[in-house]
């Protein structure tokens, strides 16, 4: 073992903690209680939410998953990235201020504020199985990545253990100011390494043309749509539904400066997401050409030990950094549902702001381990991710008719288009794979969900709850 690797791993390691302690310091000068804590007192600067939200979207998938899958596909693996960008700009473009304006903390608040409680239960359990579910991959991913880059030092089971602590450190420590200045760090570090590596990569096959030459027969290389147009299109549509539905990404958007703050963020952070994917692809493309017997899944952990240790450390620590920066935003997120959405509502609603921060805290301690107790049992996990990503239709679905149309929204439409959804979710599951005549779930989801909407609109005529859209201290 090089220790090179190691030591450019440790050095970012007291990078992220130098600035948890920093943002532990700005956590205090900011507000109080929850909304302090959880949300970094609504005053995260643009840049530093719009990294927030590129490190939330450049994670394992989007790095060492896009490597896998360029090494049989090619660039076009890349495409899963540009969606993510994708929804970004929207969201940036035509739905963040809005969402700011509503000064609510989650989206179950939202739901309950016009529509019911029981639309808020409903959606705190959704919102709850997308992130905790995703949360708990991430540690898998971060063991993954140590193990294979590092074997001499970690295990995949140890490899968890740290990436454990580490993001649940910045959580702990320093609320969601840290995830947000620690992801200006990670995407600095993801973006070093990520280039890097490409660019060593291709130098090492002799440049562009012997890459492309040099590909087996049957790959395909630079073709753009090689990994199937409908397969492209379903991304664009997951990503673009995530984005808007999710609580650690709209989250982002909640603790911003201003409407303004948010709007930018979305569209900074679109333009940081965009090139990774692609980047990671060409590490994917020099694996085939370098290493053409292996299993996909080997492709981009190759590559880079095959390279000189100073850029094999870069790399390693922009790879980690990718799971890191995602798994500490995903957790606030998931602390945030508990602490406002089931804590605040319905257990304690009268804690004072001290107390407030003290059970932020305790939740996520509590989430921490729950996650990773899933996460040691990830075999039926990758099946729920599936559920917890196609689930978020039903979420953005209200969520832009209660913005956008309101005149369509009835007093059970949240209730009943969630519930619906979560079924026929089920139902999709359960179902004989003949019967799956759609190419991917999103495309069912959204036919439940537009339909389960459309038919409440007609028969439900009791309208949404509208004055209090404007009314931040309303009490239903």
């Amino acid at each position: 073992m090089h220790p090179i690797p190691l030591l450019i791993v440790s050095l970012y390691l007291v990078g992220l903690f130098a600035a948890t302690a920093w943002a532990r310091r700005l956590g205090q000068r900011s507000s109080s209680g929850l909304v302090g804590y959880l949300l970094a007192g609504r005053n995260l600067p643009a840049g530093v939410a719009a990294a927030l939200l590129a490190g939330l979207a450049v994670g394992g998938a989007s790095t060492i998953g896009v490597a896998e899958r360029a090494y049989v596909v090619g660039i076009s693996a890349g495409w899963y990235n540009a969606a993510w960008a994708f929804g970004a700009f929207a969201m940036g473009l035509f739905a963040a201020r809005r969402y700011r304006d509503l000064e609510v903390a989650t989206l179950p608040e939202l739901f309950e504020r016009h529509y019911s409680i029981s639309g808020r239960i409903i959606g705190v359990i959704g919102q709850l199985v997308i992130q905790i579910v995703i949360t708990s991959l991430q540690y898998v991913a971060g063991g993954a990545i140590l193990s294979s880059l590092l074997p001499e030092v970690f295990t995949p089971m140890t490899g968890m253990l740290v990436t454990a602590v580490v993001f649940v450190s910045i959580a702990l420590v320093g609320g969601f100011w840290a995830a947000g200045l620690t992801n200006v760090i990670n995407v600095t570090v993801i973006y070093v390494g990520i280039t890097l590596g490409a660019a060593m990569a291709v130098s090492q096959v002799g440049g562009w043309a012997e890459l492309a030459a040099r590909l087996p027969a049957d790959h395909p290389g630079f073709e753009p749509f090689a990994v199937g147009p409908g397969l492209i299109a379903a991304w664009f549509l997951v990503m673009i539904t995530t984005v808007h539905s999710t609580q650690s990404v709209i989250q982002i958007g909640f603790a911003s400066r201003d409407a303004k703050a948010a709007s930018r963020a979305y569209l900074w952070g679109g333009l940081l997401i965009l090139p990774v994917g692609f980047l990671s692809a060409i590490l994917g493309m020099a694996a085939a050409v370098q290493y053409p017997d292996i299993v996909p899944t080997e492709a981009l952990p190759r590559v880079v030990l095959g390279l000189p240790p100073l850029a094999a450390g870069l790399i390693l620590a922009g790879l980690w950094a990718a799971d890191v920066s995602t798994a500490s935003a995903l957790l606030m997120g998931s602390a945030t549902l508990v602490c406002g959405d089931i804590i605040k509502r319905f257990i304690a609603p009268d804690l004072d702001e001290e107390r407030e921060r003290t059970v932020g805290r305790i939740t996520i301690a509590g989430l921490s381990l729950l996650t990773f107790v899933l996460a040691t049992r990830v075999t039926g996990i990758l099946k729920m991710l599936l559920i917890g990503l196609t689930l978020s239709t039903a979420y953005t679905l209200v969520v832009l008719m209660t913005l956008f149309w309101p005149a369509m929204c009835r007093r059970s439409s949240a209730t009943w288009t969630l519930g619906t959804t979560m079924v026929g979710l089920v139902a999709w599951q359960l179902a004989p794979p003949t019967w799956r005549i759609l190419p991917h779930p999103i495309y069912f989801t959204w036919i439940v969900s537009l339909l389960t909407f459309f038919t409440v609109a007609a028969v439900d005529r009791r309208p949404m709850r509208r004055p209090e859209a404007v009314d931040p201290n309303f009490e239903p």
